[in-house]
């Protein structure tokens, strides 16, 4: 489901993207003993300290997005 939100990315490319905000504890992995097998993640407590300043940047990349249109 994730890779088809970011359709631009590859598949390893993702894997190794989230494998690495995994150990540096940003996401955590939960695995379900299912067939076929099956991975969520979700963002850590310490994920979510990163929260308040990606919304920044959000916003400053809003207003960067509008000010350039003009």
């Amino acid at each position: 489901m994730l890779q088809k939100a970011i359709p631009d990315i590859s598949k390893q490319m993702l894997v190794n993207q989230l494998r690495e905000m995994e150990e540096d504890n940003i996401l955590e992995r939960i695995i379900y003993a299912e067939i076929p097998p099956r991975v969520e993640y979700k963002i850590s407590k310490y994920g979510q300290t990163l929260l308040p300043i990606i919304d920044s940047m959000a916003v400053w990349g809003l207003k960067d997005l509008i000010k350039s249109s003009k």
